[in-house]
């Protein structure tokens, strides 16, 4: 009886919280409730982390260069594209970098904006393939917990961006991001090609660099919301979430630089993919 009951309030607060939804994303894919999203995300934490390397503990790894190399430019591609849309739906043609608000309107560049957000969620789905590829190719020392956890909590917080503020300035630190994919999946792709093109990866040692730079200027843009007089933002709350993912992703690529390059210890072999000078 008490679990009944406590599952019936559970049932009456998610009704009651989930009619503040933006009403623009009725029927939209994956935007029904968490709950698919929830699954996905769960499925492939189980996959990379436990089933994976179990599948492929005795066979041979897989030789996936083409389809490596198609799925980085792929995503460049994605990236830019979304680049463009974010800066031409606010970031580009208004917004202040400050203050800014989610316009609910169904006006052009508001709906123009939710279109890129649910995209950019979406996309992160796609970014998985990241961490399956390593479990098939079984670079299993490349599935670890920062980038596991990254993965994973993306697409899942980016839901209820999503579903209830598409748009504003909650949306910075997506406009960053898909501005160093654009340069880290150059990177991935140039890798893929093979060891002839490694020559025109000097710029390994930068990459780092770009992903802390991408976490600080995150940090500091949002956290302005603290120190403004009077900014009537519609979800204060999701100003916390992303202040405190930057400020934690900021603080475990700090660890990973000091260990790296620092304290001088083995360095990944060719980043994320797994893709080394030997191959």
């Amino acid at each position: 009886m008490a679990f009944s009951n406590l599952t019936s309030k559970a049932i009456l607060l998610y009704d009651e919280w989930i009619k503040d939804a933006d009403p623009r994303l009725e029927g939209w894919p994956l935007m029904s409730s968490p709950f698919p999203t929830t699954f996905i995300i769960g499925t492939y934490i189980y996959f990379v982390t436990s089933l994976g390397p179990k599948l492929m503990e005795n066979k041979k790894p897989f030789e996936l260069r083409q389809i490596m190399t198609f799925y980085n430019f792929s995503v460049v591609a994605l990236s830019l594209y979304m680049t463009y849309e974010f800066l031409m739906s606010g970031w580009a043609t208004g917004y202040s970098f400050r203050c800014d608000i989610v316009d609910y309107s169904r006006s052009p560049t508001a709906l123009r904006m939710v279109r890129t957000c649910w995209l950019y969620f979406f996309s992160k789905f796609i970014e998985l393939l990241d961490t399956i590829f390593f479990v098939l190719r079984k670079k299993n020392n490349q599935v670890t917990f920062l980038h596991v956890f990254h993965h994973s909590i993306m697409p899942w917080t980016w839901w209820f961006g999503v579903k209830f503020a598409a748009g504003g300035l909650g949306t910075f630190h997506a406009l960053l991001n898909c501005i160093v994919h654009v340069v880290m999946y150059t990177y991935y792709g140039i890798c893929s090609l093979g060891p002839a093109y490694h020559k025109y990866l000097w710029w390994k040692k930068y990459m780092t660099t770009i992903q802390l730079v991408q976490f600080i200027m995150i940090t500091v843009h949002i956290g302005q919301i603290y120190i403004m007089d009077d900014c009537p933002y519609q979800y204060p709350i999701f100003m916390f979430i992303i202040w405190l993912y930057g400020s934690m992703f900021l603080v475990l690529f700090l660890h990973f630089w000091y260990h790296a390059y620092t304290k001088g210890q083995r360095l990944p072999k060719m980043a994320r993919n797994g893709i080394s000078k030997d191959q």
